[in-house]
């Protein structure tokens, strides 16, 4: 849970998170042109990929809305410098000349999303699943192992 409170919308907001890759930019919303906000058709999709992480006791959950994505079209790979990460590609649906298009909402091209994982990942053991539209990795953590404390008397 954040301790800072999101005053972007009601989304669950962790802009100063030191594990995650994502770039927060103030300028999204503006009409002009930003570097960290270049939008191509091929990143089109990356901002609509929306990640939740939660960390319990026993691991870390991540859980990501891929709607009408097999699971062959999502990636999930970590690189050696414990960089957890997501990408996939929605294809456009293929045009007919003679249908005629009254609205266009879900977004189509790649899309792909990083999180540093903490030390505590236990990297070998990742796992993944899918189902319903929801991708859902689980990193297990290392246990931690708590020191025996031993309680001297002081004489006096």
């Amino acid at each position: 849970m954040s301790l800072i409170p999101s005053f972007f919308g009601n989304r669950r907001s962790n802009v100063f998170d030191p594990f995650s890759l994502d770039i927060w930019d103030p300028f999204r919303d503006f009409p002009m042109s930003s570097s960290l906000t270049t939008q191509t058709p091929e990143t089109s999709a990356f901002v609509n990929t929306r990640i939740d992480w939660k960390e319990t006791p026993e691991a870390h959950v991540f859980k990501a809305d891929v709607p009408g994505l097999k699971k062959e079209e999502v990636k999930v790979e970590v690189e050696d410098d414990r960089v957890l990460q997501i990408s996939g590609e929605r294809n456009v649906e293929k045009e007919d000349k003679k249908d005629t298009w009254h609205r266009v909402e879900r977004s189509s091209g790649k899309f792909m999303r990083r999180f540093r994982l903490p030390q505590n990942a236990k990297m070998d053991q990742i796992k993944a699943s899918m189902e319903n539209g929801v991708l859902t990795v689980t990193v297990p953590k290392l246990q931690v192992t708590k020191p025996d404390v031993k309680a001297i008397h002081i004489s006096g």
